[in-house]
């Protein structure tokens, strides 16, 4: 059997956290949802049945809490942080696809969320 792709998925991971463009959004914080998905080859961890052999999504989810809890206005530069993190810290990881959105924004609109989404690639 080959795997032809192969992804660490966390989907719709919510935090709290202080992210915007208004001081206000700064102060009192909003809510997020991320979702990401993370290209590893899971070859060897399919067979071996071993966490030493993949990259854990609990590591994953540490590395978005700590980027989420640091503020920034852009949820660009939040997106770009947690990328440059995961690669830092994972060589395994070969491509990030990653999704944050800011449910209820302040906007004025009648919507679910807004933000960002990126593919990311060494």
């Amino acid at each position: 059997m080959i795997i032809e792709r192969s992804y660490i998925v966390l989907r719709n991971v919510r935090f709290h956290a202080f992210h915007g463009v208004m001081p206000q959004e700064r102060q009192v914080g909003g809510d997020f949802e991320v979702s990401l998905k993370a290209e590893v080859d899971l070859t060897h961890p399919m067979a071996s049945d071993d966490v030493a052999d993949t990259v854990s999504y609990a590591d994953i989810y540490e590395t978005l809490k700590q980027e989420m809890e640091m503020p920034s206005k852009l949820l660009e530069h939040v997106a770009g942080r947690i990328g440059q993190a995961l690669f830092d810290n994972y060589q395994q990881i070969s491509a990030i696809d990653l999704q944050i959105i800011k449910l209820n924004p302040p906007m004025g609109a009648d919507s679910t969320g807004a933000g960002i989404e990126l593919h990311l690639t060494r």
